[in-house]
């Protein structure tokens, strides 16, 4: 007789909450420290409660100066202890650009490795929720682009619970990008759920015809996708990325030697874009197994749009990854 696994029903929001209380209770290095993480809660209310459970010494509010608690944060680090720094929103992390590149990424190597620098810095990235240009980017793939720090997308409840522990035993920095749509999402998890690998993608769908690959905030978008192209007959191979540094390259050109077929979905800005480093990668190591072009779907190049309707023509959607697909394997022979 075979013992179900118990299960929690819980939010994209409470499993990351889980996962800040777990680390603050396994470890006394580990803190919280950013922008009305404490008295308010987060921004998102990530951190509803972590006040009133561990005190203000771990879950500190901080002024409203990136470039000032980021670098604390690294100091921290440098100094023995676990810091964990919460940036509101993607694009308030380029005040803290200097500290992020310059300091965190660099000083491993410019200090002939005498000083790792074991630093999570979280935000929110993507949009969708009527932000405006200020608070709705997707810039993970300019961090992406920076060698000394490792790029985490979660896009489900058990990577968004288990990502930060493992990213707390990494000795150098690592940035989690939390799509700010997914905090209300909900479903089952694990209710052991816990660490998991922050290195490899993973097949969220197995299919024969085309791999959509994809990351964050698109997942849920390109497997209504995939399921909407299974009901006319088309097998969609859906790959999460999971990681966009390092980059499971390997994943990815094993989905195309089933499929031959790519199309690459990504919130970012199509010119120098993650989605443009993935399509050079298969260009350079599957070429002769494509029986079509790479294609990408990506983001509308301007900036973010307020209004609903033109935030939501401005951004990759169900029925632009079901058409370029259509477009992609109506010819097949």
């Amino acid at each position: 007789m075979t013992v179900e696994a118990k299960t929690v029903r819980i939010t994209y929001r409470e499993a990351m909450r889980q996962a800040l209380r777990d680390a603050l209770h396994r470890d006394p290095r580990v803190f919280l420290m950013g922008e009305d993480v404490g008295r308010y809660g987060g921004c998102f209310a990530v951190s509803k409660g972590l006040l009133e459970e561990f005190g203000p010494e771990r879950i500190r509010d901080t002024p409203l100066s990136e470039s000032a608690f980021v670098g604390a944060g690294i100091g921290a680090a440098m100094g023995g202890m676990r810091p964990i720094v919460e940036i509101m929103t993607v694009n308030f992390s380029l005040l803290a650009l200097d500290q992020i590149v310059n300091n965190a990424a660099t000083m491993l190597h410019m200090s002939g490795g005498q000083f790792n620098i074991p630093l999570v810095i979280r935000m929110t990235t993507g949009a969708g929720r009527q932000l405006a240009a200020q608070h709705s980017h997707s810039l993970e793939g300019w961090y992406a682009h920076i060698p000394g720090i490792k790029v985490l997308t979660p896009a489900t409840l058990a990577d968004a619970r288990g990502m930060l522990w493992t990213a707390l035993q990494d000795p150098d920095p690592v940035l989690i990008f939390e799509h700010g749509g997914l905090y209300n999402m909900e479903g089952e998890l694990a209710a052991d759920a816990g660490a998991v690998d922050i290195d490899t993608a993973v097949v969220r769908r197995a299919g024969t015809d085309v791999s959509l690959i994809t990351y964050g905030g698109t997942l849920s978008k390109v497997l209504q996708a995939a399921e909407e192209l299974a009901g006319t007959g088309v097998s969609a191979e859906v790959v999460d990325l999971r990681s966009l540094r390092p980059l499971d390259t390997a994943t990815v050109l094993a989905s195309i030697l089933r499929t031959h077929r790519a199309v690459i979905i990504d919130e970012g800005w199509r010119s120098g874009s993650i989605s443009a480093e993935l399509s050079a990668r298969i260009m350079e190591s599957a070429f002769y197994e494509l029986d079509v072009p790479v294609a990408r779907v990506c983001s509308a190049e301007v900036p973010m749009p307020y209004a609903k309707h033109m935030e939501e023509a401005a951004l990759p959607q169900v029925h632009t990854i079901v058409e370029t697909v259509r477009q992609m394997v109506g010819s097949r022979g």
